[in-house]
């Protein structure tokens, strides 16, 4: 059985000083599967999807500005963390990798399928939208988001996190392993996918592709999942309820089922 505890490790990529995270990296069989977590979120919040997939290799970083990356010198856009991400499978000899992007993660993991459609093999986008053509979600969620300090002091985080992530869930869902992001890092998320639309590509990604989304999920709502499985030819649309916008920690089993059904298919 592969372990559950992460190695950890801080690496150099693309210019860029980056905390780096794997998991059960003697998992033999399929593809490493490359995590992707949501704005602000460091990548111990994402352990209990992690435990749920013990039969593959799981490689996450925590973006910069966020978690224990440094903060970047200048801001970032997109395509550039889809750039960085392709540097960092070249330092770790990946040639080909299966992508998990959730919520701002599913942003970075669109770009990244159309940038380097060789390295991928199946794409997931969980709880995300295509930028700035997305649906809109409660204004009373979204307005809180463009100050920084209900985010990036500790007193404040988790409360905000709260409303924020679990938006229209029923089922709890620990946040006590969340670290604050810098002010730095929270803007520069912000901005990096509120100038960002993967609109004018999607129909051009022509891989195999899951959404999946929560019927309930107040940040991002359902009708963005419908836009991407529209737009992505040949994509399957999967729906939740009950879990609103973290509805892969609300029940990680059953979100790991389904994703290693999709990541299994022939």
């Amino acid at each position: 059985m592969a372990s559950f505890t992460a190695d950890f490790s801080m690496v150099g990529v693309a210019g860029r000083r980056l905390r780096l995270g794997q998991w059960h990296v003697g998992a033999q069989g399929a593809r490493p599967l490359v995590l992707l977590g949501g704005i602000g979120m460091n990548m111990e919040l994402l352990e209990p999807v992690v435990r749920a997939l013990p039969c593959r290799r799981i490689i996450s970083f925590d973006m910069p500005g966020i978690g224990k990356s440094p903060d970047p010198i200048i801001p970032y856009t997109m395509p550039c963390i889809a750039l960085t991400l392709a540097a960092l499978l070249d330092r770790l000899h990946l040639d080909a990798v299966d992508v998990l992007g959730i919520s701002w993660g599913g942003a970075v993991a669109q770009q990244f399928a159309f940038q380097h459609r060789a390295r991928i093999g199946r794409l997931a986008l969980a709880a995300t939208a295509a930028g700035a053509a997305m649906v809109p979600g409660n204004p009373a969620i979204m307005s809180h988001m463009a100050d920084p300090r209900e985010y990036t002091v500790a007193r404040t985080l988790q409360r905000n996190l709260a409303s924020l992530y679990n938006g229209g869930g029923h089922q709890a869902v620990s946040l006590n392993a969340a670290m604050p992001p810098s002010p730095v890092g929270w803007a520069c998320q912000l901005a990096a996918f509120s100038t960002w639309s993967s609109a004018p590509f999607l129909p051009l990604l022509a891989l195999p592709t899951l959404v999946m989304h929560d019927e309930e999920d107040q940040l991002i709502p359902p009708a963005n999942a419908q836009f991407l499985h529209g737009a992505i030819p040949g994509s399957q649309l999967e729906m939740f309820k009950g879990g609103g916008h973290l509805f892969m920690l609300a029940d990680p089993e059953g979100f790991a089922a389904t994703l290693r059904g999709f990541l299994d298919a022939a």
